[in-house]
């Protein structure tokens, strides 16, 4: 049983999942979606639960620098209670204050092109989001 973690933003989802063991998260793709419509990305997270064998779930919690809660931050928690309502999987939220800035870091540091990073910005953001739930846990 491996444990998924999403970056969730208006256009994109950026996910992730743990390895069996609960130690590492690796990026596996950028789902497309419509945060108006939320059901729009329901078919791509089944398969992703499904092959993956997915126990839980991880959402980025989009905090401001002072730790309280803007229109990102709710919109989050709700998808969080949507989640777990729909695949009746326990869902966590943890806050991903600076994981997009740390992934556009680590992408840069690695002479990664501005075209390449706005391709996998999302998904790394989902490993950062996992790999600190992950070590948390330890």
């Amino acid at each position: 049983m491996r444990i998924l973690g999403l970056d969730v933003g208006s256009k994109t989802i950026g996910v992730a999942v743990s390895d069996a063991l609960h130690v590492t998260a690796q990026g596996i793709t950028t789902l497309t979606w419509n945060e108006k419509d939320m059901s729009t990305a329901d078919d791509d997270l089944k398969k992703v639960i499904e092959e993956y064998e997915i126990s839980e779930i991880v959402v980025g919690l989009p905090k401001h620098m002072n730790g309280t809660l803007g229109e990102r931050g709710e919109i989050s928690k709700i998808y969080a209670k949507r989640l777990e309502r729909i695949f009746g999987i326990p869902v966590h939220l943890i806050d991903e204050r600076l994981t997009t800035v740390a992934a556009e870091r680590t992408l840069l540091e690695a002479n990664v092109s501005r075209k390449k990073r706005s391709q996998v910005i999302d998904k790394m953001a989902a490993v950062m989001i996992l790999q600190n739930f992950l070590d948390q846990s330890l």
